[in-house]
């Protein structure tokens, strides 16, 4: 039984609860996409063993749903998700590890949207223009920032101006409030994200899976030995950037109609989806076109993707587009998950004190602008980086403490807040401390 006070808590906020569990599902709906762009750089490095790869690190993840969970139902008027809610946990012993938790979700979370809107824009030009066309091989040089990694500038091209121009999209979309968000995240899920899913079943009917893609069962190096284990914990690494990020759907506790019941139904749901889509899609992948295929740069990049796709339904030029087109706007799903999420960690942050102040101001809508804004700004200046994959390798290091300091708070807050009432209370089988240990 849920106790008075908490009930009357859960009535009070600055945000509008306008939103139910299945449109918390949708708005989440981005998460399972990222495996489309990302399972090229695992296989690199364990090559078939990345199935494994795929199919433990979301499965920690979904352990790790729990948790946040458990601690999501311990403020109901929060938005920000599980940073905001470990943080005070936090507090109490130090006050370094909220902020730090909070810029951590976020600098995981933003990004996203730089490296969403650069590979969205290469798709755009893919379909109408050659690799060697003049749009895609001109650009002005900004800065050389070679003493971060060799090579690395900021630089004006068409990539950048185009995913520009495609996260401004997504910000004025989500400007008018979280339940219209949600309504075009519905469609955008069930117009290209569903038929995308069913194509990569097609060939398990078709029997276009073969075994001897599997085989031999060993990391890129050939061997199980310090090397291929080594090959194989990195994966894990790099893999729950993607794998665990459906904890995002606990970012709109203060906009659940009644965020008691919609927050455990929307994660647990979020996880499931993704356990299928983070198996069946990197399975499929190399079921069908091998790891010869896979370590190809087109699909380490994700821009080959809508290539593959095509060639497991034997498909023309016009079904390779027509892919393309489909992966166009999964992308966008996964620009405005993030531009949701990280928003409101921002916002929250703000009104908790524990980041700028300025954060905390709602528009109209009661949407966190200015928090958008800042999201927006600094994706920009991603996009003018000439390396996303340098972006995204700092985004998860980032995400690893995020996960490390907030599933400690989960062990936390049940120890120094074991009589606050809560809406779920995770259960015993799924140790907080074992939980921890185990990201």
């Amino acid at each position: 039984m849920i106790g008075e006070a908490y009930l009357e808590s859960r009535r009070v906020t600055n945000m509008r609860r306008d939103l139910s569990w299945i449109g918390a599902f949708f708005v989440a709906a981005g998460v399972p996409a990222l495996v489309l762009f990302s399972m090229g750089g695992i296989s690199a490095l364990t090559g078939p063993v990345a199935v494994l790869v795929w199919t433990i690190s979301v499965l920690i993840g979904f352990v790790d749903a729990f948790v946040y969970a458990e601690i999501a139902g311990l403020h109901p008027k929060k938005s920000g998700g599980a940073a905001v809610h470990g943080a005070t946990a936090w507090i109490r012993y130090t006050k370094i590890a909220a902020p730090i938790s909070l810029w951590c979700n976020w600098l995981a979370w933003t990004p996203v949207l730089a490296i969403g809107g650069g590979l969205g824009a290469g798709y755009l030009l893919s379909i109408f223009y050659g690799p060697t066309a003049r749009i895609n091989t001109w650009q002005v040089t900004l800065v050389k920032l070679g003493f971060l990694k060799t090579g690395l500038t900021l630089r004006i091209n068409a990539t950048f101006i185009i995913g520009a121009a495609i996260v401004l999209v997504v910000w004025n979309v989500q400007h008018f409030g979280i339940l219209r968000t949600a309504r075009i995240q519905t469609i955008l899920t069930v117009a290209t994200l569903t038929p995308l899913l069913i194509v990569t079943v097609i060939p398990l009917i078709t029997g276009d899976v073969v075994a001897k893609n599997f085989s031999p069962f060993v990391p890129s190096n050939g061997h199980w030995d310090v090397s291929g284990w080594t090959l194989f914990l990195g994966a894990l690494f790099i893999a729950a950037w993607s794998a665990y990020a459906f904890e995002t759907t606990v970012c709109y506790m203060s906009e659940f109609k009644n965020p008691g019941r919609d927050m455990v139904r929307a994660i647990l749901w979020s996880g499931g989806f993704c356990i299928l889509a983070y198996f069946l899609v990197p399975f499929v992948f190399q079921g069908v076109l091998g790891t010869k295929t896979m370590l190809e740069p087109g699909i380490n990049s994700g821009a080959g993707v809508g290539d593959a796709l095509a060639g497991m339904l034997h498909g023309d030029a016009f079904v390779t587009k027509l892919f393309v087109v489909l992966l166009f706007f999964t992308l966008i799903l996964a620009i405005m998950t993030a531009m949701s999420g990280s928003s409101r960690t921002l916002f929250q942050g703000g009104q908790d004190g524990w980041l700028p102040k300025y954060l905390s101001h709602l528009n109209k809508h009661k949407v966190p602008t200015y928090a958008m804004w800042t999201n927006l700004i600094l994706n920009l200046v991603l996009l003018l980086m000439s390396n996303y994959i340098f972006v995204l390798a700092v985004s998860n290091c980032n995400y690893m403490i995020f996960n490390f300091l907030n599933l400690n708070a989960g062990w936390i807050h049940r120890v120094d807040n074991a009589d606050v009432p809560r809406p779920y209370k995770a259960p015993q089988p799924f140790s907080l401390r074992a939980c921890a240990w185990l990201t």
